[in-house]
């Protein structure tokens, strides 16, 4: 059967308190430039590879955090990528497990991760 719904993520949306803010802290992390435009006053879209990521600033609250990592950013090596959240002093909430991810909190207290492909 076919189905009009792709298999596909198309974006994830990541709930921020400050959006200028968030923006500039993920392209950063990212090594993105921080040019793009904010839209409707809310809304970043990072410009990413495969599925995309929305920072959103409407939709933040204290309900909206995300307390459990609901996807991961990749790397071709875990070590360096660890160390580099080390030198960016982000708030790592675990080590590298099992030699293949480990969890970080973002300025707004959301968990992400970042997991070897």
């Amino acid at each position: 059967m076919n189905s009009p719904i792709l298999n596909q993520i198309g974006t994830v949306f990541i709930p921020v308190n400050n959006i200028e803010h968030a923006r500039d802290w993920y392209c950063d992390l990212l090594g993105l430039p921080a040019d793009g435009e904010i839209l409707f006053g809310h809304l970043y879209i990072l410009p990413m590879k495969g599925a995309g990521i929305v920072l959103d600033s409407k939709i933040f609250s204290e309900e909206t955090i995300v307390n459990t990592p609901l996807f991961h950013f990749n790397t071709d090596n875990i070590e360096e990528a660890y160390e580099y959240m080390k030198s960016k002093k982000v708030q790592l909430t675990t080590e590298i497990e099992h030699g293949h991810y480990f969890n970080f909190k973002d300025p707004d207290g959301n968990h992400l991760m970042v997991c070897k492909c």
